[in-house]
């Protein structure tokens, strides 16, 4: 939200410097995230005079080219070689001086005096769009003849200068959504600063004492036909209206707040929000059938045109602004293009309500839209300043449009608008805040606040909380008003430290996860973080693996493509890598800690645990080059064993042996060449690549391996381990190679499992370090295997060596019906 310095001063005397304001604004909770020097036009017109040109003739060396001789009140008339069709002698123009800065469609130069076709020119006499005032370059720009020679440009054109607060509001401020909500917290700190000195600050509201009805000759009658929904409306006729272009100090407030100027009511509309927080909404009374305002609700899919031009079909819930016939505004959101103030209106009605915010909430959330109004409204609004804000807006209507109030202020307030009361304790305070904090301190910040104190017993306060601060509704939330205001710097550290041990369960679910993101990063992944919604569209192409039925749907959703929860990671990782190869980034390793979820239940009365499941989930992806262009060597595609690599670096690196894991083979449409790692029946990790049907969903090409790990069973695994300390063997290792032939029928996995069952204590490891086959194999192929053997209490002996080599080829002869080569 932004917030003017000039404006915000309009309200507080003896007004803090601009920075000492952003300090200040910051300390109390109203985090300044940028501040900016605003003008009107931008370069403030510096250097730019009010000049005449007292001669023009013909350039003499130049056709299109006019040299003037211009006063601007100097000693001295300036040559300015001008190349405008409209220069001519007795015109009062604006004269960038030598030194200026001009914008120009070329861009930005400095004004220097220079020779022009042989003719010194000292200045440029300015279009409108040189100077930013305008965007035409037909011509020069020619002012009356009254005009001062001499007058500074920025005085002609009343050009201010302002400072502009970016806030970054937190939700629970709809208080300050607004100048004097703002200046309502720089008073009360300001107060706090100085309550032993003799200054005291004040807020000086806008006076709306003057506000009288002109007649009563029109009358607009309200009904609430949802007074949940709309606690109160107030509203009032007004006639006459002239609708025209705003004055330039109105303009120049909206402008400094990024707001664009379109006419004075919608500009005293959008004033009066800023400066109260209340939105307003202006109808073209000629507009309101029957004369009559209806609060309520229409029936489902009702059309409604709004201000976009956009028909958009509303929910039953939808609280709208309705006439005797139709409706004319979405309350609290939008207005209805039917019903709204044209150049041509000259009777409106003139709304300020109270909505409840989760109605507010639920209808922009609904409609995508976002306004000024929604954003206070759903964040909850004064009941009370609705009055207070019609009022201020109707005397700036009859001042600026010309306009007559012709009713009296209809105010429909059928619930309480009393202030909301409770008790707040000093010891309380004192024993959050960590140090004692007089009670005349406390007391100044309420008064300063607009808290009033009912009674006061001991050290317990009763309070009447302001209407405003519809988040202040506990004790606690007293304290942090005057622990914000009070200033957290102002609170020291103390000398001592008091602090309850910490318990983590064991295994640290967290530390793991530092642990495998530690390992990943540094194999050159990248960590992503994706959107736990998804479309329901994927279950439903890839039903066989994924059924629809397991979807967790999202009861209030905002579009198709995020209706549902996600059953796999799988396809949001699929969305990352499309959306960086689309970006030429085609080479990726990245990994994901996330959840997924399954309807796995239906049955009457279960709780939310019997009928969902989430399950933490890590996931990788790899896709591209696994090696980047080198000039020794050639790059080379990622392949499943590049996966396959990662997967056991991860085991390992949490004490995993993965042997003791059963690698059994997958089928899935999702999925081709896919296996699975179990501990029992339980599974642990899957691995693959995605199938051509699921990359082409998604137009990719290249192949793209892909792991899942179920982050529960592998932490459970994990825990499971046995840490043993040993010494180092002692004695040497022994490497015996074996050339195999192997029907196709069997598998690595087969040969492994089978060497280390017969090699038992003595075989360390098996590796596959050659693969040969050829025609007159018969289809069988050669597979080259070392073995490390070793002993860890003696050096192994030929003999022993010799036995066991001889037991693993019985071994390999008799269960694979393998040979020697």
């Amino acid at each position: 939200m932004k917030i003017s310095y000039k404006w915000l001063s309009r309200y507080i005397d003896k007004f803090p410097e601009p920075q000492k304001l952003s300090e200040l604004l910051t300390a109390c909770g109203l985090e300044v995230e940028m501040m900016e020097h605003f003008q009107t036009v931008p370069g403030g017109l510096k250097g730019v005079v009010v000049g005449r040109v007292e001669s023009c003739e013909k350039h003499p060396n130049a056709d299109k080219l006019s040299l003037t001789k211009v006063n601007i009140g100097t000693s001295e008339l300036l040559s300015v070689v001008c190349g405008a069709p409209n220069v001519a002698a007795g015109q009062m123009i604006l004269l960038a001086t030598v030194g200026t800065t001009v914008t120009t469609s070329k861009g930005e130069f400095v004004i220097q005096k220079a020779k022009i076709r042989g003719e010194v020119s000292e200045g440029m006499i300015c279009a409108e769009d040189e100077l930013g005032l305008g965007t035409s370059h037909a011509g020069i720009m020619v002012l009356p003849e009254d005009t001062p020679i001499g007058m500074p440009a920025s005085e002609y054109f009343h050009i201010e200068d302002d400072f502009v607060y970016e806030i970054g509001l937190t939700p629970n401020r709809s208080d300050a959504t607004s100048h004097l909500g703002v200046a309502r917290d720089v008073v009360a700190v300001l107060n706090a600063q100085h309550l032993n000195g003799d200054e005291h600050w004040e807020i000086q509201f806008p006076s709306v004492e003057d506000f009288t009805v002109d007649s009563l000759s029109r009358n607009i009658t309200v009904t609430l036909e949802d007074e949940a929904a709309c606690p109160r409306y107030s509203g009032l006729t007004m006639t006459g209206i002239t609708v025209k272009p705003s004055p330039d100090w109105l303009q120049n407030k909206l402008k400094a707040i990024g707001l664009r100027p379109i006419n004075n009511i919608v500009d005293i509309t959008n004033f009066v929000l800023y400066e109260t927080g209340q939105p307003l909404h202006a109808f073209d009374a000629d507009k309101i059938s029957g004369d009559k305002v209806i609060v309520k609700k229409l029936a489902k899919d009702t059309g409604f045109i709004t201000l976009d031009g956009v028909e958009r079909k509303l929910d039953a819930e939808d609280l709208m602004i309705c006439n005797a016939e139709s409706g004319m505004c979405m309350a609290g959101v939008f207005g209805g293009l039917s019903s709204g103030v044209t150049e041509q209106t000259t009777s409106l009605f003139l709304e300020s309500a109270c909505f409840d915010p989760a109605t507010i909430r639920k209808t922009s959330k609904r409609h995508n839209l976002k306004t000024d109004a929604s954003f206070r409204f759903e964040r909850g609004s004064d009941i009370n300043v609705t009055v207070y804000a019609l009022k201020r807006a109707a005397m700036m209507i009859k001042e600026l449009a010309e306009g007559r109030i012709v009713s009296e202020i209809v105010d429909v307030c059928p619930g309480k608008t009393e202030r909301v009361t409770l008790l707040f304790s000093l010891t309380q305070l004192d024993k959050i805040a960590g140090k004692h904090i007089s009670k005349e301190i406390v007391f100044d910040i309420f008064k300063s606040l607009d808290f009033t104190i009912i009674s006061e017993s001991g050290d317990t306060v009763e309070l009447a909380i302001p209407t405003a601060k519809v988040d202040v509704t506990r004790e606690v939330d007293v304290i942090e008003e005057v622990l914000r205001i009070y200033g957290y710097g102002n609170i020291e550290f103390p000398e001592s430290l008091r602090t309850n041990l910490s318990y983590r369960n064991k295994p640290d679910r967290e530390q793991i996860k530092n642990v495998i993101a530690d390992l990943l990063t540094d194999k050159g992944f990248h960590e992503i973080l994706t959107n736990s919604l998804t479309t329901s569209v994927y279950t439903e192409k890839f039903a066989e693996a994924l059924s629809p039925v397991n979807n967790v749907p999202i009861l209030n959703p905002l579009s198709r493509e995020l209706n549902v929860m996600r059953q796999s990671m799988l396809f949001s990782g699929l969305e990352v890598l499309i959306y960086n190869k689309n970006r030429k980034n085609a080479d990726l390793k990245i990994y994901e800690f996330g959840n997924v979820y399954r309807l796995v239940g239906t049955k009457a009365g279960a709780s939310d645990l019997e009928k969902y499941l989430q399950t933490p989930m890590l996931t990788l992806f790899l896709m591209g080059d696994a090696t980047k262009e080198h000039w020794a060597e050639k790059s080379r595609k990622v392949t499943f064993y590049d996966l396959k690599a990662s997967v056991e670096a991860i085991l390992h690196r949490l004490g995993i042996n993965r042997r003791d894991l059963r690698m059994l083979p997958e089928t899935s449409v999702l999925y081709e060449n896919a296996w699975t790692l179990n501990s029992g029946e339980h599974r642990v990790c899957l691995l693959g690549e995605v199938s051509s049907a699921v990359r082409n969903e998604f137009d990719l090409k290249e192949e793209v391996f892909y792991a899942a790990f179920d982050l529960d069973k592998l932490i459970s695994l994990h825990a499971s381990q046995k840490v043993a300390a040993m010494d180092i063997p002692k004695f040497p290792e022994v490497r015996r190679d074996l050339a195999l032939l192997i029907g196709p029928e069997v598998s690595w996995l087969q040969i492994e499992e089978l060497a280390f069952a017969t090699g038992k204590k003595y075989l360390k490891e098996v590796n596959l370090f050659d693969v040969y086959t050829d025609e007159k194999m018969k289809g069988q192929q050669s597979y080259a295997v070392s073995f490390i053997l070793q002993d860890e209490e003696k050096t192994l002996t030929d003999v022993e060596i010799d036995g066991l080599m001889k037991k693993l080829i019985s071994a390999f002869e008799r269960n694979l019906n393998a040979t020697l080569r």
